[in-house]
This record gives C-alpha cells, structure tokens and sequence, in this order.
C-alpha cells in the first residue's frame, strides 16, 4: 500500500507542475489575454478559460499520452526527457518526418512563448513603474540572460527553475483569487440567473455592481431600455 501510494503521489505531483506549464491554470498568466476579449458578461469568458484547460489537459496531452503508449517505443526504464520520447514514438508511427515536424513544432512553441511571456511581463512592469525606462531596460536585460542561461543549462535545472518561478506566480495569484472568490461568487450568481431566466446572451450591467471599483469604461451601465428589456 506505501509504495502503491507513493506512485500516485508522485504520479500526481508530475502531472500537476506539467500541467501549470500546459495550461497556465491558477497561475495567473492567461487571464492577461482574456482580460481584453470582448464579451457581453465576464464568465462568458471565463466558461471559455476553462475549457481550454480541459481541452489542453484532458484532451491533447491524453492524446500525447496514448501516442507514446501505443507506439510500441517506450519501455520501462526509458532514459531520456519527454521531448525525444513524443519524437521517438510519433516517428515510430508516422515514418521519420514525425520526428522533424514535433522539432519544428517545439521551435515555433518555444519561440511563440518567449514574445508573450516578455510582453506579458513588460506590460505588468509598465502598469507596477509607469515607464520607468530603467526597470524595463533591467528586465529586457534580464529576459535575455535567463534565455542565455536556459539555452545552455541542463533540462533538469531549467525545469527546477521553472518549478520554482511558478510557484511563486501561482502564490501570488491563488492570494488574489481568495480574496476576490466572494466577488466572483456574486458575478457568477448575476449570470446563472440571467441564464435560468432563459436569456441566450447574459449581459454584465456594472450598475449592479456599484459597490465595485469596476473601469466603467470596459463595463459601462447598460442603457435603462437594455436593462427593462433583461428583466423581462
């Protein structure tokens, strides 16, 4: 029973710190983008943030997953990193350019993920300093060390690193979503009721929320005629 459970355990903590990096969930990070989708009501786009969650967990990593299984390549005690592993098996099944299309596919991922992890990072700096030239000098600098670094640094290290970094990002933000569940909460019961009043498109009124430190701009009052229109 120990080392059955054991196995779980350690099977559960992998997939979890894979998974952050997957899908981003709880650490914060994603909401930067749907924060500027544009929506009749906030959980519309929130119903969206988590089914991409489901969609990169459960479905593309289990496809990953069943890739590597059914592959025939992969046996026990295999010593490598994931990566060769999804090239192996992929190649095993589809002929050698499997190999070259998931290198490729890593580069463009890699890349891709380099200008929006910066750009959300500077972002966040300009709102924290207000054009402080010398902070964002210090992090543009900064941003390229730590590329330099991961480039040359064992996959293990870089990994732990990470680990570690998102962590402290998950921290901050799972302090910030406590702190705000009771809003959320408040937000959510506006559309489920909209929704059991059999309206197709809920629509977010602010004046509803007047108590809030809401930017109107993005969430103007709904016109009197709108909102008579909603409740009935």
């Amino acid at each position: 029973d120990p080392v059955f459970g054991g196995l779980i355990g350690s099977a559960i903590v992998m997939g979890v710190k894979r998974g952050v990096f997957a899908n981003e969930a709880g650490l914060g990070s994603a909401p930067n983008v749907a924060a500027v989708a544009d929506v009749e009501h906030p959980i519309a786009q929130g119903v969206v943030q988590a089914f991409s969650v489901f969609l990169d967990t459960f479905v593309i990593c289990t496809c990953t997953a069943l890739l590597i299984l059914l592959s025939g390549f992969y046996t026990p005690g295999f010593e490598g990193d994931g990566i060769a592993l999804t090239q192996n098996s992929l190649a095993a099944v589809v002929g050698e350019w499997g190999r070259v299309f998931i290198s490729v596919a890593l580069a463009l991922f890699v890349f891709n993920s380099i200008l929006y992890n910066y750009y959300l990072g500077e972002n966040n700096l300009r709102f924290l300093v207000v054009e402080n030239r010398k902070a964002l000098i210090g992090y543009r600098v900064l941003v390229l060390v730590l590329i330099f670094w991961g480039s040359i640094e064992n996959f293990q290290t870089v990994f732990a690193f990470a680990d570690i970094a998102m962590t402290m990002l998950a921290f901050v933000n799972l302090v910030a979503l406590a702190m705000l569940f009771k809003i959320c909460m408040r937000v959510l019961k506006d559309y489920d009721d909209q929704c059991n009043a059999g309206i197709k498109t809920p629509v977010f009124d602010s004046s509803k929320f007047s108590d809030l430190d809401l930017d109107l701009k993005a969430w103007p009052p709904l016109p009197a005629a709108k909102a008579e229109e909603i409740k009935r």
